[in-house]
């Protein structure tokens, strides 16, 4: 039998946890504030459950807080009504053993305190209230968010994996943004966008002279992100020799710039790849020791399909960033969230990002009708060969419609769209003249990102 402590300024909904806990074998203890909360853990409790908004100055990230600051700190979980990404982050990363959205059924009530260690270890650290943009409260993104909470204060290397658009960027973010470091430098570097020949000097740096061009000296990614985070996004595609180089560098703290001497690096490290690393090693294409070094914490983010509760609150907030541009405030029809809700979204979340930036630009009237979005750049037609007399045309059309579709999932990086497509870049720019899409890729990048001009 657990003593449970329920703090929340909402009589009915403490009454009711009082009650399933009682049936299920369990003391519950209740508590109206914070303040009465805190004056009530001087009895013997086993487990906290704590409101996340309540009134009287002071609040459950406060109460969770200085909960977790006692030497004898009970597990606490941190339960809202208003689950955001913020306050699951920090809630998780103060200590908080969950972060559950109310209401509370009894079976979920059960499964927790079957989860509940006899008490927790302690953490702490600085305020990280920065939004991060990280928008959903589906199960597969509450998880994500929660498991960048737990790992946010930690040195340890960070595994991103995900499709292209599903916001790998963004989680490296928040984990720094929300971690100790986040004072400290935040560095991208984009490992498959870079030559070859470039990446060893992007990464470690050079001296001058060190080669044709190298007029002055360069500290590169690793030293400009010290005290800070180093993101290396799709790894996957790290040249075998350069992964033997980042290797070292993971496991000794030391870079060599090109032409110069060792210098140490206390860069925090976080990776990003859409590829399947486990797969690529066992085939000899990635090094495995290298994927086992990286591989030490691993977040992985769900394609949009697969938390399709998250389409409407992603779409709501691309309206309001639209008209906090500038733009008029629309809205969308129940048709077109329908339409929304129907599409498979192969791009992710930057696919949706891109439909409805497109249908606030391309309508005129306040409300987005199921006409107004426009998803055919992202399917395949069916009926495209109807006969051998039309397969030229046919054949033209379905290479034409998979371009579009590439630009539009990365936002009209032609590099990214040519990896993705695995043609080389000029191919692909060829590609682009003929069918006239070259003036597509330039309004899909708004001059952000353009790779090859």
């Amino acid at each position: 039998m657990a003593t449970v402590l329920i703090v929340d300024d909402d009589a009915a909904l403490r009454e009711g946890l009082a009650e399933a806990l009682a049936d299920l074998g369990h003391s519950p203890r209740l508590a109206a504030s914070g303040r009465e909360g805190l004056a009530a853990l001087d009895g013997e409790v086993d487990v906290v459950l704590l409101d996340l908004r309540m009134p009287g100055g002071m609040d459950g990230i406060e109460v969770l807080r200085r909960i977790r600051a006692r030497t004898d700190a009970p597990p606490v979980v941190v339960l809202t009504a208003f689950a955001s990404a913020a306050n699951t982050i920090e809630a998780m990363r103060l200590g908080a053993f969950d972060h559950l959205s109310k209401p509370i059924g009894r079976a979920e009530l059960k499964d927790l305190l079957c989860r509940l260690p006899e008490r927790m270890p302690m953490v702490s650290g600085p305020d990280a209230d920065t939004e991060d943009g990280l928008i959903g409260s589906s199960a597969p993104m509450r998880s994500v968010q929660k498991a960048i909470g737990l790992a946010a204060d930690s040195n340890a290397i960070v595994l991103i994996l995900g499709e292209t658009g599903t916001g790998k960027e963004l989680v490296a973010r928040a984990l720094h943004v929300h971690g100790k470091r986040k004072d400290g430098p935040f560095v991208a570097v984009n490992c498959a966008a870079i030559p070859e020949d470039l990446l060893e000097s992007e990464l470690f740096g050079h001296v001058k002279g060190s080669f044709t061009g190298a007029t002055a000296d360069r500290a590169g990614a690793f030293r400009d992100a010290a005290n800070g985070t180093l993101f290396l996004d799709e790894i996957g595609d790290m040249p075998l020799a350069m992964q033997a180089k980042i290797l070292r560098a993971l496991q000794e703290q030391v870079i060599t710039p090109v032409g110069g001497k060792p210098v140490r690096t206390n860069a925090r490290v976080i990776a990003a790849t859409h590829r399947d690393l486990a797969r690529l090693a066992a085939a000899g294409e990635f090094r495995e020791d290298l994927y086992y070094r990286l591989n030490v914490v691993q977040i992985a983010l769900p394609p949009l399909r697969d938390r399709t509760g998250d389409i409407l609150p992603l779409t709501q907030h691309f309206l309001a960033r639209g008209a906090a541009s500038g733009s008029r405030y629309k809205h969308l029809s129940k048709a077109a969230v329908d339409k929304l809700q129907r599409h498979s979204w192969p791009g992710n979340v930057r696919e949706l990002r891109n439909v409805i930036e497109r249908a606030c630009i391309m309508t005129r009237v306040d409300v987005i009708g199921p006409d107004d979005i426009d998803t055919s750049a992202n399917e395949i037609p069916t009926d495209i060969a109807a006969s051998d007399a039309d397969l030229p045309a046919a054949v033209a059309q379905l290479e034409k419609t998979m371009i579009i579709r590439a630009l539009d999932a990365c936002s009209g990086n032609r590099t990214e769209a040519a990896r993705r497509l695995n043609i080389n870049r000029q191919l692909l720019y060829t590609k682009m003249q003929r069918y006239g899409l070259v003036e597509v890729s330039e309004k899909l990048t708004d001059g952000v990102g353009k790779d090859d001009d």
